[in-house]
């Protein structure tokens, strides 16, 4: 009982550990990099057809011979072109904060923008709403914020619902397609990546300027125009490539993963919790009923079956938290095993005391290494030699003794003849009052059984007897009978959990 409390505090106590542990996300940058691996392991889809990117580059900005900000009619004239492409919608993420030099860049612009209805970018700051360009309201535009939420690490893997003053930029393109409002209780939402760097078709701006794209490329198509130039620092890391991403390629995958429904999604939270709580019992459930080597292998295997499972479910579109379980599962199979080691220890170091009074030390570690999990000898049939003892009229002597006279006589009796047994390689099964029955060849064979029976049988009336006898009163003795006899014998442990007899 007292190993069942334990092993089942062990699983408690993991799964309680796990949980506040994910409370905390004390492991968040660790579970975050499973996901990443997921992402590795999955490897690339096919971007969503009909997105394309427009990049503002380092060969545009060469060619042009031009520092951002580039001038805003040169922007207009690209909004112009794709729009002339039949472009299905323009999401421009490019920020104009400032009024142009001169003014009339801004009127072109903003002439270009009613023309063509883009989505444009703004910074995600606090105070005033922002208009675009700066300080000029342009009703057809529709402005949406182009903050990225980063993690811990840096990388950017999912995607926020709204700004401080705009509706992300991603929501305000594909509610512009979907033509219908996008549920703001998926947010933040997986950005479900269909690659690297490159996935979707990208082009240069200065190619777009220069005619040298053909329209099809944009034909019924959202084109993302932003910079995909470093030294511009619109680039971060993601978790599908070890180079960094255009912001406009991110928010192409993001808007993607609304427009497809968010194929990515983690799952309820009920369901990480019961995945915790069921890896954490099982190594301290099945501890209870099968030996710590046993346990271990199964929790080793346990652990890449999680992960195989996890990444099948990644697959299938599902998220599942990882290190959490996996902690809940180290934990308990830890626990399991140190309890399993130490209650183990104890009862063998009980069982060898036990064995100890009753076998020659020298097979004591025979007759351990023969138990089983619950430290019981099984049952076995082997040729051996049974002695039994009793002194002769020891019954009528003891009854007008005194009980402290009697257990004194008694026990110098029986270690004279103890002693005797166990020099010469018997086993005391039992003690009957003033009889002993010991077993020669049991438990560990003894080709010789029945010599070293007699042998002992003789040392016990030549020898012991007449020592015991010396030692009581001279008016005193006894005499004893010996019985030897010699065949098959059935033998092991019998009892409970609590007490054994061989």
């Amino acid at each position: 009982m007292r190993r069942r409390v334990l092993h089942l505090a062990v699983g408690l106590t993991a799964v309680l550990l796990a949980l506040g542990a994910r409370a905390g996300e004390v492991l968040q940058p660790l579970e975050l990099n499973t996901v990443d691996a997921r992402f590795a392991i999955r490897g690339d889809h096919a971007p969503r057809p009909g997105i394309v990117v427009v990049a503002l580059d380092g060969r545009t900005l060469s060619e042009l011979n031009l520092r951002p900000p580039l001038p805003r009619m040169l922007h207009a004239r690209v909004m112009d072109t794709l729009r002339q492409a039949r472009a299905k919608l323009i999401a421009y993420d490019i920020q104009f904060l400032a009024p142009a030099t001169p003014a009339s860049g801004d009127r072109v612009l903003i002439a270009a923008i009613r023309r063509a209805r883009p989505v444009l970018a703004t910074h995600d700051v606090a105070g005033a709403p922002l208009v675009v360009p700066a300080g000029v309201r342009v009703p057809e535009a529709t402005v949406g914020s182009v903050g990225l939420l980063a993690d811990p690490d840096n990388k950017i893997r999912r995607e926020p619902y709204t700004g401080q003053q705009h509706r992300s930029f991603e929501v305000e393109a594909a509610e512009r397609l979907l033509g219908h409002r996008v549920d703001p209780t998926r947010f933040p939402a997986w950005i479900d990546y269909a690659g690297g760097p490159g996935a979707y078709p990208t082009y240069a701006l200065v190619d777009v300027l220069g005619g040298h794209v053909p329209a099809s490329a944009f034909a019924g198509k959202l084109v993302v125009v932003g910079s995909s130039d470093p030294i511009e620092k619109d680039v971060f890391p993601t978790p599908v490539s070890a180079s960094q991403m255009p912001g406009a390629e991110i928010h192409a995958n993001g808007i993607a993963t609304i427009l497809d429904g968010f194929p990515l999604r983690s799952v309820s939270g009920w369901l990480d919790t019961l995945l915790i709580a069921l890896l954490g019992l099982a190594p301290a459930l099945l501890s209870l009923r099968l030996g710590p080597l046993k346990v271990l292998v199964i929790s080793a295997g346990l652990l890449p079956g999680y992960l195989v499972a996890a990444q099948l479910a990644f697959d299938g579109g599902r998220i599942v938290l990882v290190t959490y379980p996996l902690l809940a599962l180290v934990l308990s199979t830890a626990g399991s095993e140190t309890v399993e080691f130490f209650t183990t220890t104890r009862e063998r170091q009980r069982l060898r005391r036990n064995f100890a009074r009753f076998v020659p030390a020298a097979v004591v570690d025979d007759v351990m290494s023969r138990t089983d999990d619950d430290l019981r000898l099984g049952g076995t049939t082997i040729e051996s030699t049974v002695l039994f003892c009793d002194l002769r009229g020891f019954t009528h002597w003891a009854e007008p003794q005194p009980a402290a006279t009697v257990i004194d006589t008694l026990n110098r009796y029986l270690t004279e003849m103890s002693d005797a047994l166990l020099a010469h390689g018997g086993t005391v099964v039992s003690y009957m009052g003033d009889g002993i029955m010991a077993v020669f060849g049991a438990p560990i064979e003894q080709p010789d059984h029945a010599d070293r029976a007699l042998a002992a049988a003789r040392e016990m009336l030549t020898v012991r007897l007449p020592r015991f006898n010396a030692s009581l009163a001279e008016d005193e003795g006894f005499r004893m009978g010996i019985g030897l006899n010699s065949g098959p014998v059935s033998s092991g442990n019998v009892g409970s959990e609590q007490r054994l007899e061989y």
